[in-house]
């Protein structure tokens, strides 16, 4: 085994081109040479394909994820001082747009051990002004959707579920049902940011529903607010994926299993290292979700994770923290929760010891062991 310090990446996208480089590259000159650039023949089938992986019956491809967390809310008429529930534990991204929109973000705690937000916790946080649920389903596994969507119904809330860290993951429900992660709630919406498990080469989204009149709002949203060209019923946005885009997507998600899969390998090889580790917490994985892992994100209980970040960047080991601050404690919403929260104990603490590993589909062994044995030796 090759013991010297290889080279590591958090993401490995140079890697994963290499592998299916000749379809790639015939798939983004076909559209060149087409000139069919916005709204082509490869974005409509790009959707075609994400409907039936998804099993979901409309798909709207759009710009990025934040344009599809914010698109998906224009669509559900909500007006300026409605509530939506988010958890504190995620990217800013999911509270930007309620923001944005003049609602009222109200930030909930996560569960220590899946980092996702539960039933429980977003029940304690619902009033009369409360008007819809954002779940994240955060690096790379489903929330337990069931209780959510039976707390939604009860209290007649929606459900956007925030998906752009979980495409290709499955929750199974109580009765055995299994249905796509993001497929679940009234809308899902989904990333194609490159470093995502499905990556574009660029930015990317994707908003999906099986229902069809919010199918129609999203698509009348994401196109100017019309229908009909030059006849606009809302104030709407501009945002699309483009075809060139698409069309290296479509290729990807062909592959999008085997790269789930291939994480899950990686995923399982770190699990096993560390299992001795008494300072280190390993990822749940919930018996109701697969777990694609998007990040591998360990909690450091030491008060050691700074110095072990230090260490694996003397050693070539890149790494990451998801997240350092709590969106509570960010300059740009503080005071502007509607429970006015400045503290929430697991999301407070999980700021103060998570790191993610290395994470991506073209990880090998040697690397694995490379890693793996650099985080041990850091606590021995």
């Amino acid at each position: 085994m090759n013991t010297t310090n290889p080279t590591i990446h958090m993401v490995d996208l140079k890697g994963q081109y290499q592998k299916i480089q000749d379809e790639l590259d015939q798939a983004v000159l076909d559209v060149i040479r087409s000139g069919a650039f916005i709204n082509g023949p490869a974005v409509k089938q790009f959707q075609a394909d994400m409907e039936a992986y998804l099993e979901v019956k409309h798909v709207i491809p759009c710009a990025n994820g934040t344009d599809a967390l914010q698109i998906a809310l224009m669509a559900l008429g909500l007006e300026p001082g409605d509530e939506v529930i988010v958890p504190a534990f995620t990217y800013v991204a999911t509270a930007e747009v309620i923001a944005l929109l003049r609602l009222t973000p109200v930030m909930v705690d996560v569960d220590p051990e899946s980092f996702n937000v539960t039933a429980d916790i977003i029940e304690a946080a619902i009033t009369d002004k409360t008007k819809a649920i954002v779940p994240v389903n955060l690096f790379g596994q489903s929330c337990d959707l069931a209780p959510i969507m039976e707390l939604a119904r009860k209290h007649n809330l929606y459900v956007v579920e925030d998906n752009a860290q979980a495409i290709g993951a499955r929750y199974t429900f109580p009765d055995g049902t299994v249905k796509a992660a993001g497929a679940v709630g009234d809308i899902g919406c989904t990333s194609f940011y490159p470093s995502k498990n499905l990556g574009a080469y660029g930015d990317g989204g994707a908003i999906y529903t099986n229902d069809d009149d919010l199918a129609a709002r999203i698509r009348m949203m994401a196109n100017h607010g019309q229908v009909r060209r030059y006849y606009h019923d809302e104030i709407g946005v501009n945002s699309r994926l483009d075809s060139i885009q698409a069309a290296i997507l479509g290729i990807k998600l062909r592959n999008l299993d085997d790269y789930n899969t291939t994480r899950r390998a990686a995923a399982d090889h770190y699990d096993q290292a560390f299992a001795d580790v008494a300072e280190l917490i390993t990822p749940k994985r919930q018996h109701n979700s697969t777990h694609v892992f998007h990040q591998y994100t360990l909690r450091v209980t030491n008060g050691r994770r700074d110095e072990l970040q230090a260490y694996l960047k003397e050693a070539g080991i890149p790494s990451m923290i998801y997240y350092p601050v709590p969106l509570y404690e960010q300059e740009a919403y503080k005071g502007k929760a509607a429970n006015d929260v400045d503290f929430l104990p697991v999301t407070d603490l999980l700021c103060k010891e998570v790191i993610s590993l290395p994470m991506h589909s073209e990880l090998d062994e040697d690397t694995l062991t490379y890693i793996s044995d650099k985080v041990k030796a850091f606590f021995a």
